[in-house]
């Protein structure tokens, strides 16, 4: 049974409306360990009839069939697999890839054959001495010679056994003494049990083989044995054999990395132009986030200052109420009604005014507020000098006061002993008897002038008013927040008979602070993903250029025994690289803006999130899987023939 047998072979081309037909009714039969020539004129056929022999492309119509086996019968992997473990190619440009050294471009017929690594380096780096270039093993083709090149195309070609070897003009591009130092090659090569096909339209070419066929306009014009004595001894087809330890999957698919690393490192402006909208959309995000993190916990501390286990509770039906101020229902007795339930920690009534406040020479207008004997443990202030005033205080309606820093500088200024010392609140003295610490306002910092007198004090000596303005609560730590304000609103409505009042929960204005604050990062963070969109698309445009660009490549990498998905997962590879690095690089860049942030004077600080970034990573995977889909697929679904072609 012949090795390679052909039977009827057309192969036709669209040309318009109209087909072109190139090859016509070829029939050959090829024996194995023969040196056949198969020579013709430019245009003749004879090009596509080796592309079909070493099944890069497929016929019209006919059989092709390889020791026995219809070639018609099998898919895209059983090609690629005879490409890559029977035939070894070697083409008129040489077909290496500048990106890799002599050693590397030898190498790749044995990676997607799966050899190991040691295996494989030992091989072409013999294969390589062998052919005289065991000093020249890690150059890269840009620093060879072209007969040099060529050598190292023979020894790729031979790399996983090479039984059949197709050499289309092998010596095209060499000089007169590099051509006859690689047709020696070749016949040596034939000596030792290959089976080799020589492609070319020089007839001192083809006098090297043992047997020529011609072909003219499609068809085999004549088959004949060479008369030519060339020293030739035609010698029967030997069993080649090459070890090839397999490897497991996942060292191969860690061969397809550094493969698709190479690429990107061969192309380094480019590959940072692709990621460069990832990179601003990554930091985008992370910055977003991290700024509206910090942004929360900057005003949730403010909230934190006065607890956020505290109830206000306000005259008036609701938040907004006109009639608010007609309501004088709130009394003293309910305070001290509240402070005797089970769930509140403490209890304070308040009224306040504003009034012209006098020491010495000196006048100022300042808050002054009537409270019970609890409201610095209600709002968390603490003394720093003195002490506040206490329960016998409130009931004896003591004309003492308690001021604050502001208060303390604006009427005293340096002077460092103010205890006991008298000020006029509208035209009623009143003795200092404690100051309290510097305290962050609800508001953020504040330069109003606050002081503090017992509520009896305010409502018959200074404003003669009976009625509060406002209770506050504080519940006692681990009370649910929502039981307590029912049991207050429960309580309050059985003393009023109804229902005149309204409660404000600082717990609730922490959840609706970190609701709203969620609800503007989302938004802006979804503002921020369209430019990931933005840069997903960019990647997807620049693959496919890419794609372009290296359709040669891609080529070069299927004769040689690429399956499909060999090359979609390292374009997939390459897409989901960048994509990775790009969120890396974006968040240092969203690092950085925060240093930067840090150190602009603004009270908000970026608070970084774990999550975030974790996030960003995963978002980044995604878009190089999405968008590097295609462009993969482009590139797995090119025809060989039509790769090689269009380099």
């Amino acid at each position: 049974m012949p090795l390679l047998q052909i039977k009827n072979l057309r192969k036709e081309y669209p040309a318009g409306d109209q087909t072109m037909m190139v090859l016509k009714d070829v029939n050959i039969s090829i024996e194995a360990g023969e040196m056949v020539a198969i020579v013709g004129a430019s245009g003749s056929g004879k090009s596509t009839l080796m592309n079909i022999i070493g099944c890069l492309d497929q016929p019209t119509s006919g059989t092709y069939c390889i020791s026995g086996r219809d070639v018609g019968e099998l898919d895209a992997n059983e090609l690629a697999k005879l490409r890559r473990e029977h035939f070894g190619f070697i083409f008129q440009r040489y077909h290496l890839l500048s990106s890799l050294t002599a050693l590397e471009n030898v190498e790749i017929p044995a990676i997607y054959a799966g050899m190991a690594q040691a295996a494989r380096h030992e091989r072409a780096a013999q294969l390589l001495a062998r052919l005289g270039l065991e000093e020249r093993v890690h150059y890269r083709p840009g620093q060879l010679s072209g007969g040099q090149q060529q050598r190292v195309s023979i020894s790729r070609a031979l790399m996983n056994g090479g039984q059949v070897i197709l050499a289309d003009e092998p010596t095209g591009a060499l000089d007169s003494t590099s051509s006859k130092e690689t047709m020696k090659l070749l016949t040596e090569l034939n000596s030792e049990g290959h089976t080799l096909i020589v492609v070319t339209h020089d007839m001192e070419v083809a006098a090297y083989a043992r047997r020529i066929i011609e072909i003219r306009d499609g068809e085999v014009v004549s088959d004949r044995l060479n008369t030519t004595d060339s020293g030739l001894v035609f010698k029967k087809s030997k069993t080649l054999s090459v070890k090839r330890a397999k490897v497991a999957w996942l060292d191969q698919s860690m061969e397809l990395l550094r493969m698709a690393l190479s690429s990107m490192m061969a192309h380094k402006l480019r590959t940072f132009l692709t990621m460069l909208g990832i990179i601003i959309g990554i930091a985008s995000v992370v910055s977003v986030v991290a700024l509206g993190k910090g942004s929360e916990q900057s005003v949730l501390k403010n909230i934190s200052s006065i607890g956020t286990n505290v109830i206000d509770i306000f005259p008036g039906a609701d938040f907004g109420d006109r009639r608010a101020g007609n309501v004088h229902t709130l009394i003293p007795a309910d305070a001290s009604a509240l402070s005797q339930q089970p769930y509140v920690d403490s209890v304070t009534p308040k009224l306040s005014t504003t009034l012209e406040l006098r020491y010495r020479n000196i006048d100022v207008s300042a808050s002054v507020s009537g409270v019970g004997d609890q409201y610095f443990r209600v709002y968390g202030y603490e003394i720093a000098e003195g002490s506040a005033f206490n329960k016998d205080m409130v009931t004896s309606i003591k004309q003492v006061a308690v001021i604050d820093q502001n208060t303390r500088k604006r009427l005293f200024g340096t002077d460092k002993d103010v205890l006991g010392k008298v000020i006029i609140l509208g035209s009623v003295p009143c003795r200092i008897i404690g100051v309290t610490k510097k305290k962050q306002s609800f508001f953020g910092n504040s330069d109003s002038l606050n002081i503090w007198v017992p509520y009896t004090t305010a409502m018959h000596r200074i404003i003669g008013q009976a009625y509060l303005a406002n209770i506050t609560v504080r519940v006692k730590d681990g009370m649910p927040m929502q039981a307590a304000e029912k049991g207050i609103q429960k309580m309050l409505v059985r003393r009023h008979n109804l229902k005149d009042f309204f409660i404000m929960n600082t717990d609730t204005i922490r959840k609706t602070i970190e609701s709203t604050t969620q609800t503007m990062t989302l938004l802006i963070s979804a503002i921020a993903i369209i430019s990931l969109v933005v840069g997903g698309i960019g990647v997807m445009n620049i693959m496919l250029v890419s794609v372009t660009e290296r359709t040669g490549e891609i080529g070069v990498r299927m004769a040689v025994g690429a399956r499909c998905s060999d090359i979609m997962i390292q374009f997939l590879i390459e897409a989901v690289l960048v994509c990775l690095l790009g969120g890396i690089f974006g968040i240092v860049l969203s690092l950085i803006v925060g240093v930067i942030f840090s150190y602009s004077g603004s009270s908000y600080t970026m608070v970084y999130s774990s999550t975030s970034m974790i996030l960003a990573f995963v978002c980044s995977t995604i878009i190089g899987v999405v968008f590097g889909y295609l462009p993969a697929r482009s590139a797995a679904s090119l025809n060989p023939v039509d790769a090689l072609v269009r380099e």
